[in-house]
């Protein structure tokens, strides 16, 4: 489970707070959009323009940043995330077919969360365990040889 969950909805003076603590660091981007999902859960649109106004960059630009990196959320994630590998070794080991059955099974897409919150799907670049491919991590558990059943059962545990 997450350890983290946000007390309140962000609001403008949270997160002129956060990127105020940058105030001043060199390529301070990366470490506010960072701060403010550690805070929230999530990088909110709303804070898109305020980091851009105080960074002198252009939404666009902000976007284009927290778009390219995929842990980045602009919703909060489910109670439980499930990551799945989509590195190439895990897909030379089935883990398109692991992906297409639990996404399924859940009726999600890619960085979807089920309508109750209880579960968020999100593709990850590698988890380090190629020899045991296909790997997913529930939660902070790390999952080698992964399949459909275990994955589900590692989500009935962690629940």
């Amino acid at each position: 489970m997450r350890q983290h969950q946000p007390t309140h909805q962000p609001t403008a003076d949270d997160i002129a707070g956060l990127i105020a603590r940058h105030a001043g660091t060199e390529g301070p981007l990366l470490p506010i959009l960072h701060d403010i999902q550690d805070a929230f859960d999530h990088v909110p649109q709303m804070a898109l323009p305020l980091i851009a106004e105080a960074l002198n960059l252009t939404v666009a630009e902000v976007h284009g940043v927290m778009s390219f990196y995929h842990d980045f959320r602009k919703a909060p994630a489910g109670r439980l995330v499930v990551k799945i590998c989509r590195a190439e070794a895990c897909q030379s080991m089935g883990a398109n077919a692991l992906s297409e059955a639990v996404l399924g099974k859940l009726g999600l897409d890619w960085g979807g969360t089920t309508r109750d919150g209880g579960v968020t799907v999100e593709p990850v670049y590698c988890l380090g365990l190629c020899a045991c491919a296909p790997a997913a991590m529930v939660g902070e558990k790390l999952i080698g040889r992964a399949s459909a059943d275990r994955l589900e059962a590692a989500m009935e545990g962690a629940a």
